[in-house]
């Protein structure tokens, strides 16, 4: 994906560059992980010791739609912070084309619209820049391309970040997307006259060379910092029964629970616990988390009389019970979730419809409901709750 993202003519505007020197501690000499990389080397037009966790790339404040992103950089756990980490961007002017003007940012200007920093203690990170033009072509979404270096050396390119509202952006390029450090996918945010985007970024996630250990023994469904993909269960109990409805699609915009249960593991009485908490869980955050079982029965009569009987039995007026015919079905793209059916169960947390945590064959317990919820709340930033950008 990332070769089709350079255009030929961006290699003429490559000139050497070193890196300046600083006297803070540098990374350990590079190495390039991840498959070939032809502008990786790019990423070292900077000063390590004089890098913050905040950078403004150049034009931000005449721009016309002023842009900030900002995350958190995770170690491959997808839960630890990862301080230290180097994030590079480069990306088009407004009208969609590579500008080779001198930058001040750095000796090597590979364009001017570019930038830098290195994560807090915290991981976090932030960059001030606008939102970049489509390639005249209007052959590629809009887009703007990253570059990781980790303190120890490794240096490797992840998914672009792209724009959920860009009509380029259509199912085909989305399934496309390898999904390297993580969905790359911005739901922008309305925060006076910014734009907000959050990407939190998992170190060497689907990056080819580079395999973390999930701790998991059992694994199942995609990974912490993925997309959760569009699939359409039958709802049998919840406000969409009676009909197939992707509840990503349609209630993707805070908090989501997806409790995927498999048919020849089911616990009635366990999954009546977890399902009793997050009735009241989803009562007390309202409009910002929407729970969903998704039950693998390949009996329809079967599933939607077993979920119709353990809606009635524990008085469900929140969570929706669903049920698919299996989880490698195709049909209802579930498959796309990478489910196990060996799995008592799996719990995927995402938000704004992104994975932000995910258990397996977790029981229901007092400990294991007080990390969900803590989850949930650690998860709930500012952003979280800022108004979705409208078009007009």
């Amino acid at each position: 994906m990332m070769k089709l993202l350079i255009h030929v003519f961006f290699l003429c505007l490559v000139v050497a560059c070193q890196s300046q020197p600083g006297s803070g501690p540098a990374p350990k000499k590079s190495r390039l992980v991840g498959g070939p990389c032809e502008i990786c080397h790019a990423i070292e037009g900077y000063d390590y010791a004089a890098l913050r966790a905040v950078d403004t790339l150049p034009d931000f404040a005449g721009s016309a739609q002023k842009l900030k992103i900002t995350g958190i950089v995770y170690q491959a756990d997808g839960k630890t912070p990862a301080p230290g980490v180097v994030v590079y961007i480069y990306h088009t002017d407004e009208k969609g084309v590579y500008q080779n003007r001198s930058n001040a940012n750095g000796p090597g200007s590979y364009t001017y619209h570019q930038g830098w920093v290195k994560t807090d203690e915290n991981g976090q990170y932030t960059f001030y820049t606008f939102l970049p033009g489509t390639y005249p072509s209007r052959t590629e979404p809009r887009h703007i391309h990253p570059l990781i270096q980790e303190p120890d050396g490794k240096r490797y390119w992840i998914d672009a970040y792209f724009f959920d509202d860009d009509p380029l952006l259509n199912s085909e390029a989305r399934k496309g997307q390898e999904n390297r450090g993580g969905s790359g996918i911005l739901r922008l945010r309305r925060q006076g006259d910014l734009l907000v985007g959050r990407r939190d970024i998992i170190l060497g996630l689907n990056v080819p060379g580079y395999t973390p250990t999930t701790g998991q023994v059992l694994p199942s469904g995609k990974a912490v910092g993925e997309e959760v993909f569009s699939f359409t269960p039958y709802h049998v109990w919840g406000p969409d029964a009676g009909s197939k409805t992707c509840p990503v699609c349609k209630y993707g915009r805070y908090h989501g629970l997806l409790f995927f249960v498999g048919h020849n593991n089911q616990d009635w009485e366990e999954t009546g616990r977890w399902l009793t908490y997050l009735e009241n869980e989803s009562a007390a955050r309202q409009q910002y988390l929407k729970v969903y079982l998704i039950y693998e029965n390949e009996n329809a009569g079967e599933a939607e009389k077993q979920l119709r009987q353990l809606g009635e039995d524990l008085g469900l007026e929140r969570v929706a019970l669903t049920y698919v015919p299996s989880f490698a079905d195709k049909k209802s793209e579930v498959d796309l979730m990478e489910i196990n059916s060996k799995a008592a169960n799996t719990i995927v947390l995402y938000r704004d419809s992104r994975i932000i945590d995910k258990f397996v064959n977790l029981s229901a317990t007092n400990e294991h409901f007080e990390l969900i919820s803590s989850r949930l709340d650690a998860t709930a930033d500012d952003i979280f709750y800022l108004p979705a950008f409208q078009k007009h």
